[in-house]
């Protein structure tokens, strides 16, 4: 409804929603499609809008809303695998079922006792970890950004913020429709069941994604913007951070430490040459590029990811030594073992993927598919 000048409400506005949609999840939160008026009567009389800020700088207004929606939809994605997961031990640790492989027992345990779920687990939680390491040294790089004294140092977070915005994104949901799909998977047959709530997570999940721009735009992005325009030079600036990281894991006198720096350098060389790829071949051979646009996202968001878990296993050693939070600090450290071993060992297959795989994308006739 119009307002009046004093202030009661006069006539309708040239609004109406005309449906609500079915949706296959988030069914709490309606998506509902609205009709607008226009001057030409086709519809109505014409709606009455208000411009927002000044004119003709709309789409720089809309990029400082998509960005910070863009993080947030990434931590979404977060949230809600945390509660799948959370979900999922629970049942673990209730559901009896088989003996152990291992003959450790006569009797039946809980599933939580079995290699398979143990990994199922492991996989959910080493995620979780490291997407949320990344979006809080996003979150620190935003802040540095708006309140640094020194200009310098605030361009420079500001641009590894926004290298950060479509890995958080991207990976962070792409990752909790895996996540919440492990859930349901650790439920076994009673994951399908609707009473668990399993199933309520994966098809909630699903949406994320593609809100607030696709994995495809997200990945375009980080091509486009983040990694061809500058000629690759952020990228690598963030890939130097790394390799120091991976001079201090390699000094530890723990065998987790040092394998974990082996590990993470061997993504760092892999993301390197994939960057190297994207900027010699974005004009020559964009076709090919693009492509691989979305496993060059989840690679980097992967790095990204296993870089802040190389970080906190460091903190977690020294701390559990001293005494300190002793289960809190072995659990992290056992995480971010795995994370190594079974996340971080995706990145290859990526890599390959990206860098070979162009050409069987659109070798396939269009009138084929």
């Amino acid at each position: 409804f119009m307002v009046n000048a004093d202030g009661s409400l006069g006539q309708r506005n040239d609004v109406y929603c005309a449906s609500i949609e079915e949706k296959l999840g988030i069914k709490a939160s309606p998506t509902a499609v609205l009709v607008y008026g226009d001057d030409k009567g086709e519809v109505g009389p014409g709606a009455i809008g208000y411009l927002v800020g000044e004119e003709n700088r709309g789409l720089e207004y809309m990029f400082i809303m998509m960005n910070a929606a863009r993080y947030d939809v990434g931590l979404q994605g977060l949230g809600v695998s945390e509660r799948a997961y959370q979900h999922a031990v629970a049942y673990a640790r209730d559901r009896v079922q088989s003996r152990p492989v291992d003959g450790s027992a006569k009797e039946s345990v809980a599933i939580i006792h079995h290699p398979d779920v143990k990994r199922m687990l492991l996989t959910m939680r080493a995620l979780i970890e490291g997407e949320r390491a990344m979006a809080l040294v996003g979150a620190a790089a935003y802040d540095t950004a708006h309140h640094h004294p020194d200009a310098a140092v605030a361009k420079q977070a500001q641009a590894f913020y926004e290298f950060l915005v479509p890995l958080i994104k991207g990976f962070s949901t792409e990752n909790s429709v895996e996540v919440t799909s492990l859930g349901v998977q650790v439920h076994g047959g009673m994951g399908f069941i609707e009473e668990t709530g399993a199933a309520q997570y994966y098809r909630d999940s699903r949406i994320l994604p593609i809100y607030e721009g696709t994995t495809a735009i997200q990945a375009n992005d980080l091509v486009g913007r983040k990694t061809s325009r500058d000629g690759g030079a952020l990228a690598k600036a963030i890939a130097a951070q790394i390799a120091d990281t991976e001079g201090q894991l390699a000094a530890r006198p723990s065998a987790a430490g040092q394998k974990l720096a082996k590990q993470l350098k061997a993504a760092r060389e892999s993301f390197l040459q994939v960057v190297d790829f994207v900027v010699a071949n974005v004009k020559s051979n964009p076709n090919a590029v693009f492509a691989g646009s979305v496993p060059y996202l989840m690679l980097a968001g992967n790095l990204v990811s296993g870089w802040q878990m190389g970080r906190a296993l460091m903190v977690a050693e020294d701390k559990l030594a001293a005494g300190e939070d002793v289960q809190f600090m072995a659990a992290k450290i056992a995480t971010a073992r795995f994370y190594g071993d079974h996340i971080l060992a995706r990145i290859a297959s990526l890599r390959d993927t990206i860098l070979e795989g162009g050409d069987s994308v659109s070798a396939m006739p269009l009138d084929a598919f």
